[in-house]
């Protein structure tokens, strides 16, 4: 630790210099524990702090659980994401292998603060802890989230791509976005729930730009808005409701297992298609001039590509669900505010 870091911080004299030396000290104290076992066992805990975990999850309450519940969830996620992102870009904060390579086992592009794994889980535990408030799930449910939200953030220490600080940063950025959301989301659904679906249809598409504008990339963008705008159509229009009753009966688990291959399937295909279509180093029309990886409709594509993707799950799958006999309308209204 001393020769790197004393030549960084001799380039770059920080005020953070001490809180950095303690961070690595304290990674370097947990990886005296390190065993070929137990990092494999931090690796798959790690990545439950992902959308690998997060997006099946979604999908799962959302197509066949409680609609406005997982269109919630989903929104907020990607609401999440967004932040992290953006305070990271601000904050430009390095990583503690960039300090200390010795304790690198894992390495990411971004910068460090805030975790995004310590944030993201913080969101998705304790507003899926709240959504099963007053059942039978909710004590489980809060063990899970505590559970969880600590273990995940013990593999960021673990690994080595994250200092402390940033853990408690993400912590900290979860926690207001979890204020905000528990203090206003049920007004500002109120207030959409009146409003005319395209005035909702805007408001996404606001949200979209305001994304792509803060250096996000066009993949959160165009999905957010697709996935916006798909619940809008799935409450106004289709009146979709995954937790509605179907032939006068609650839907069993072969109907929710046929609905989440259905759904899933068409989201599989969709990308691969339109990546096979679109601009871009792996298009079926590379060759061609203006189609290949140096594209100029690249970020056009792939926001396209996203769009698409999120409009099929929020209301692409829930129409085909209907019309496969997998689920009944329920009126319309359902989930016509949740996006926002």
């Amino acid at each position: 630790m001393g020769e790197t870091m004393g030549a960084f911080f001799a380039a770059e004299p920080s005020p953070l210099a001490g809180v950095y030396a303690w961070g690595i000290a304290v990674i370097k104290a947990i990886q005296t524990i390190e065993s070929p076992a137990l990092t494999a066992l931090v690796r798959f805990f790690t990545a439950l702090g992902t959308e690998l975990f997060y997006i099946p999850v979604m999908l799962l309450i959302y197509w066949c659980v409680d609609t406005r519940k997982g269109a919630r969830l989903g929104v907020l996620l990607m609401l999440s994401n967004w932040a992290n992102l953006s305070l990271k870009n601000l904050l430009k904060q390095p990583r503690p292998y960039t300090l200390e390579p010795s304790v690198g086992r894992a390495f990411e592009q971004s910068y460090g603060i805030p975790s995004g794994h310590a944030q993201n889980s913080l969101v998705f535990w304790a507003a899926a802890a709240s959504l099963a408030k007053r059942s039978p799930l909710e004590r489980p449910a809060r063990i899970a989230a505590f559970f969880f939200v600590i273990v995940i953030a013990f593999t960021r220490l673990y690994l080595g791509v994250h200092f402390p600080t940033d853990i408690f940063g993400g912590w900290a950025a979860g926690g207001v976005l979890l204020v905000l959301y528990f203090l206003f989301a049920g007004r500002l659904e109120a207030f959409l729930a009146g409003a005319n679906p395209r005035y909702r249809m805007i408001a996404a598409a606001l949200a979209a730009f305001l994304m792509n504008a803060s250096g996000m990339g066009p993949d959160q963008g165009g999905l957010f808005l697709g996935f916006c705008c798909g619940c809008s159509l799935a409450g106004s229009r289709i009146g979709f409701a995954a937790e509605a009753r179907l032939r006068g009966k609650k839907p069993g688990a072969v109907i929710l297992l046929a609905r989440y291959a259905l759904g899933a399937a068409g989201a599989a295909l969709i990308y691969l298609a339109l990546k096979a279509l679109l601009p871009g180093g792996e298009s079926l029309f590379a060759g061609l001039p203006f189609w290949g990886a140096s594209s100029p409709y690249y970020e056009l594509g792939r926001f396209l590509r996203y769009g698409v993707l999120g409009l099929w799950v929020g209301a692409g799958a829930p129409w085909l669900f209907c019309r496969a006999g997998l689920a009944e309308r329920a009126g319309t209204g359902s989930v016509a505010a949740a996006p926002e």
